[in-house]
C-alpha cells in the first residue's frame, strides 16, 4: 500500500486561535460595560458611540461571530486535516478566509458605535459588510470541499457532517435575511416589512444560533471530546440520529420568539410543535458527548480540558430543554420581553459556545507548540471562576425575569394594575443587574487566566507551522458492499451537501411562503398611513441608536398589557416598517402605542426626555441623548429614501419625492412651534424634531382606525 507524506497547515489554526483569545476579551469587555451601564448610566459617557443602545450589538457580533467564529475557523482547520488525512486544499484561500473576516469584524467593530445599523437583531451590519460576508463564507465553503474531495479516508467522520450543515444552512439563511435595499453606501432597508420581516428575522435569528453557535460547536464536541478522553464516540447510530433530525427539526422553530404577536396563529404552532420536538435530537447529542466518556471520570477529575467541555455539554443540554419549554405559549406567555430570556441565552453562550472554545484551546495550544500546558492549577482556577461566573450571571437573571412578568401582570383587588409605572419594575430589579455585571467581571477574568496560561505554554513550546504527516492514499477501486445506506452516504460528499440543504429548506419554505403569498395572512388596515418624510427619518434616527434594544413595539393580546398600553397589535399596522421592530427585550415600556391618547406625552415631554431622562422619569437608567438637540438632520436623502419606500410597496403618490421636504419643513414647524410655546427655542432642522415626529406617530392611525369604527 502506497503511503503519502504532506503536512497539516497549523499556521492558520494559529491565526484564527490567536484572534478568538483578542476579541473574545474585547467581546466580553464591551458586555461588560453594557452590563454595568444598566446599574450605573452615567458609564454611558454621554456620547453617541458608547450608549447602551450601540454598544449591545457590538457585544453580541463581537461574541458570536468574532469571538465564536474564530474559535469555529480554527476548530474546523485543525480537526478537518486530520480527519481528512490531508492538507487544506489552497493555503490562499485559507488565509483569504482569515483576512477577509478580520476585515469583517474590524468593519462591524466601527460601523455599530457609529450608529449605522439595519435594525435586525444577529444581523445588524449593513449592506456592504452582508455583501463581503457572503463572498468570505463561499471562500470559507469551497476550501472544505475542495479539502473533502483530496481526502486520503474514505467515509465522512461525524464531525464532518456538522460543518457541511453548517455552511449550506448558515449561507441560506444569511442571503435570504440580508434581502435590502440600498439606499446609500450606510443606509439600506429591509426588503421585508412588518409580519414578514419578523417571520424572516425570527427563522434567521434562531437558526443563526441553531448553525452558527450550534451544529459546528457539536462538530467540535464529536472531534475533541474524543481526542482530549482518548475514547470513541459512544454511539454511531445515534450520531446519525442525531445529526439528521436536529438539522431537519431545528429550521422550524424560529416562530417561538414571536408567540403572542400578530404573526399568523398557525405560524406560531408550527415554531412551537417543532420546537418541543426538538429536545430529543438535541438531548441525543449531548448524551452522545457525555457518554464518550464512560470509564474516563477519572480523567476529568484530572483534566481541565474535560472538565470545561463536560460543562460545556452540560449547559448545551440544560440550553436545549429550556429552550423548548419557553416555546410553550403558557410559559413564554411569562418570559417573553423579560430577563429570563437573557438568562437562556447566556446559558448557552457562556457555557456551551465559551467553556468548549476554552476547552478547545487548552487542548490545542500544548499539540500545536509541542509541550504541555503550563498549568494545570490555573486552568483549575480559570474553571470554577468561570462557572461562578455564569451562575451569578444566570441566577439574577431568572430572578429577575420572574419578578418582571409578575410585576407586568400583577392587578390590585379592585382591578387595577398593581405596578401601573413601569419604573418600578426597573428599580425593583437593580439589585439583579449588579449582580449580572459581578458575574460577567468573574467570567473575564477567569478568560484573562485563560490568555495567561495559553500565552506561558506556548512560550515554554516550539511551533509547528507545518506538521509532518504520512497516510496511505484513497484507493480508487471500492466496492462499497455491504455497507448501510449512511456509510454509503459519507462516500459521496456532494450528495450528503445536497441533502442537508434540502433537510434545511423544507422547513423555511413551508413557513414562509403561505405569509408571503396568503393575502389573507396579512389583512391591511384602511387607517394605517405611510411615514410621513419626517416620521421616516425620525425612524431612522432610532433605529440608529439602538432604541430597539430596549423597547418593543409589540402589545400582546394579554389584559395586563392592553391595560398598561392599549389596544393589542395587529398585522396590519407594520406593512410599511422596513424593517419591523417588534423588540425582544423590554428593558424600557412598549413604545406600539407611545403617540395614541391614552400613553401620548406632550412634544416637551419628550424633548426634556431625550435631553435627561431623569428630569421627567426619576430613577430612570436610559441614557441621555443631548446630541439629538445639537445635531442637524441629514435630510439630503429624502427623495432617494422615498423613492426606495415606494420601490418596496409603500403607496407614496407618484412625483411624491418632488414635494417631501415641503412637508418635512411643514410637520417640522409645528413641533417647533408648539415646543416654543412651551419655553423652549429648536431649529426645525434638528434630529430631535424628527425623533419626536416619529414618536408621536406610533399608535396613532390605530386609534383613528377605532374612532372611525365605534
Amino acid at each position: 500500500m502506497q503511503v503519502e507524506k504532506f503536512s497539516y497547515d497549523n499556521e492558520i489554526v494559529r491565526k484564527f486561535l490567536i484572534a478568538s483569545v483578542v476579541f473574545g476579551l474585547v467581546g466580553m469587555l464591551v458586555g461588560l460595560t453594557a452590563a454595568l451601564q444598566i446599574v450605573f448610566p452615567e458609564l454611558n459617557f454621554g456620547i453617541p458611540y458608547t450608549t447602551f443602545g450601540r454598544i449591545r450589538p457590538l457585544h453580541t457580533n463581537a461574541i458570536i461571530f468574532a469571538f465564536v467564529g474564530n474559535g469555529i475557523f480554527a476548530g474546523v482547520y485543525y480537526s478537518l486535516q486530520r480527519l481528512l488525512k490531508t492538507r487544506m486544499w489552497s493555503d490562499a484561500l485559507s488565509n483569504i478566509n482569515f483576512w477577509g473576516w478580520q476585515l469583517i469584524i474590524l468593519a462591524a467593530a466601527i460601523s455599530l458605535p457609529l450608529g449605522l445599523t439595519t435594525g435586525k437583531e444577529y444581523a445588524e451590519l449593513e449592506w456592504p459588510i452582508d455583501i463581503a460576508i457572503t463572498l468570505i463564507w463561499v471562500v470559507f465553503g469551497l476550501n472544505m470541499l475542495m479539502t473533502i474531495l483530496n481526502r486520503r479516508e474514505r467515509h465522512l467522520y461525524v464531525a464532518i457532517w456538522f460543518y457541511i450543515a453548517t455552511f449550506v444552512t448558515v449561507a441560506m439563511l444569511h442571503i435570504v435575511n440580508s434581502f435590502e435595499l440600498p439606499v446609500s453606501l450606510f443606509k439600506s432597508y429591509s426588503w421585508y416589512a412588518g409580519v414578514q420581516d419578523a417571520l424572516v428575522q425570527w427563522w434567521y435569528g434562531h437558526n443563526a444560533v441553531a448553525f452558527f453557535l450550534t451544529t459546528p460547536y457539536l462538530g467540535l464536541m464529536y472531534y475533541f471530546v474524543p481526542k482530549a478522553a482518548n475514547r470513541p464516540v459512544y454511539s454511531y447510530r445515534l450520531s446519525i440520529i442525531h445529526f439528521w433530525a436536529l438539522i431537519f427539526l431545528y429550521i422550524w422553530a424560529g416562530p417561538h420568539h414571536l408567540l403572542y404577536t400578530s404573526l399568523p396563529d398557525w405560524a406560531q404552532s408550527l415554531g412551537t410543535v417543532f420546537s418541543v420536538m426538538l429536545i430529543a435530537p438535541s438531548w441525543g447529542g449531548m448524551l452522545n458527548g457525555l457518554l464518550t466518556l464512560r470509564g474516563a471520570w477519572d480523567r476529568v477529575r484530572e483534566s481541565a480540558v474535560l472538565k470545561f467541555m463536560v460543562v460545556a455539554i452540560t449547559a448545551y443540554g440544560m440550553s436545549t430543554f429550556e429552550g423548548p419549554m419557553l416555546s410553550l405559549k403558557n410559559v413564554n406567555a411569562i418570559s417573553h420581553f423579560s430577563d429570563w430570556t437573557i438568562a437562556h441565552v447566556h446559558i448557552g453562550g457562556l457555557g456551551w459556545n465559551g467553556f468548549l472554545t476554552f476547552g478547545m484551546l487548552y487542548y490545542l495550544v500544548p499539540k500545536m507548540w509541542g509541550t504541555q500546558l503550563k498549568s494545570q492549577k490555573l486552568a483549575n482556577a480559570h474553571f470554577w471562576i468561570g462557572t461562578l461566573g455564569i451562575l451569578f450571571y444566570a441566577i439574577p437573571m431568572y430572578w429577575a425575569g420572574f419578578t418582571q412578568s409578575s410585576m407586568w401582570k400583577q392587578f390590585t383587588d379592585e382591578g387595577f394594575l398593581a405596578y401601573p409605572n413601569f419604573l418600578e419594575t426597573v428599580t425593583q430589579l437593580m439589585p439583579m443587574y449588579a449582580l449580572r455585571a459581578f458575574g460577567g467581571l468573574l467570567y473575564l477574568i477567569g478568560a484573562i487566566l485563560w490568555v495567561v496560561n495559553l500565552v506561558q505554554t506556548a512560550k515554554q513550546g516550539s511551533f509547528m507551522k507545518n506538521e509532518e504527516a504520512e497516510a496511505p492514499a484513497l484507493a480508487k477501486a471500492y466496492s462499497g458492499k455491504g455497507e448501510d445506506w449512511h456509510r454509503s452516504l459519507e462516500r459521496r460528499p456532494i450528495q450528503f451537501l445536497v441533502l442537508s440543504l434540502i433537510a434545511v429548506a423544507i422547513g423555511g419554505v413551508i413557513e414562509m411562503m403561505p405569509t408571503f403569498l396568503v393575502k389573507s395572512n396579512i389583512p391591511t388596515i384602511s387607517a394605517v398611513k405611510p411615514y410621513t418624510p419626517l416620521e421616516l427619518e425620525g425612524r431612522d434616527i432610532y433605529i440608529r441608536e439602538g432604541c430597539y434594544n430596549c423597547h418593543s413595539q409589540m402589545v400582546r393580546p394579554f389584559r395586563s398589557e392592553t391595560e398598561r398600553y392599549g389596544e393589542y397589535s395587529k398585522a396590519g399596522e407594520n406593512v410599511y416598517d422596513h424593517p419591523f421592530l417588534w423588540g425582544s427585550k423590554r428593558t424600557g415600556p412598549d413604545l406600539a402605542r407611545e403617540g395614541s391618547p391614552k400613553l401620548r406625552k406632550s412634544n416637551l415631554w419628550h424633548y426634556n426626555h431625550m435631553m435627561d431622562p431623569r428630569t421627567m422619569s426619576p430613577g430612570s437608567i436610559m441614557p441621555p441623548y443631548p446630541w439629538l438637540i445639537e445635531q442637524d438632520l441629514d435630510y439630503s436623502s429624502i427623495q432617494g429614501k422615498i423613492s426606495a419606500m415606494r420601490t418596496l410597496g409603500v403607496p407614496y403618490p407618484e412625483g411624491y419625492e418632488e414635494i417631501a421636504l415641503d412637508d418635512y419643513n411643514a410637520q417640522a414647524e409645528e413641533i417647533v412651534a408648539d415646543l416654543s410655546a412651551s419655553g423652549v427655542e429648536v431649529s426645525k432642522d434638528k434630529e430631535i424634531v424628527a425623533l419626536i415626529a416619529y414618536l408621536q406617530k406610533l399608535g396613532r392611525d390605530i386609534y383613528e382606525d377605532e374612532l372611525a369604527n365605534n
